[in-house]
């Protein structure tokens, strides 16, 4: 087998769901190969916040998203796309991080502020203008703003 190209010459991008998994996504590999693709371009794999159907929401990066297939089914992909001389990109970004407490990165920022050793995973800003709201998490879960949900009581 040829060594994959270490840039992409053509991607063909997946958006795994539940009704999109590792076997589907096995069953096109030789008809994306057949069209000249170099490497599929995947939505996150990781396992995701519970009911969710983009899996933009990372809850665990220790385990693949069981809604997508098992462990052994990843690895038949992987081989697919090697057997095809493909290659994988992962859409892998902070921002795909699930703040849900389901996630125990989340959990232990919420309870360890900017001591948690996963705070600079998140985009928290830690030092913003208003004193009184350093080293807090300040989330946008209010329906106005926060004055104003407080002086509403």
């Amino acid at each position: 087998m040829a060594d994959l190209p270490a840039i992409p010459g053509a991607t063909y991008r997946l958006q795994f769901t539940s009704q999109f998994g590792f076997r589907d996504a096995i069953a096109i590999v030789p008809y994306l190969h057949d069209l000249g693709i170099t490497h599929c371009y995947a939505s996150p794999l990781f396992q995701a916040s519970s009911g969710r159907t983009h899996g933009y929401d990372v809850c665990s990066f220790e385990q693949l998203n069981p809604e997508l297939g098992t462990v052994d089914e990843f690895e038949e992909f992987i081989a697919a796309l090697r057997q095809h001389q493909m290659g994988l990109l992962l859409d892998m970004v902070p921002n795909h991080m699930g703040n849900d407490l389901s996630n125990p990165w989340w959990r232990y920022v919420l309870e360890r502020g900017p001591q948690s050793r996963f705070a600079s995973f998140f985009d928290i800003d830690w030092q913003p203008l208003k004193a009184d709201l350093r080293d807090k998490v300040l989330l946008p879960v209010l329906e106005d703003h926060l004055g104003t949900v407080l002086e509403a009581g």
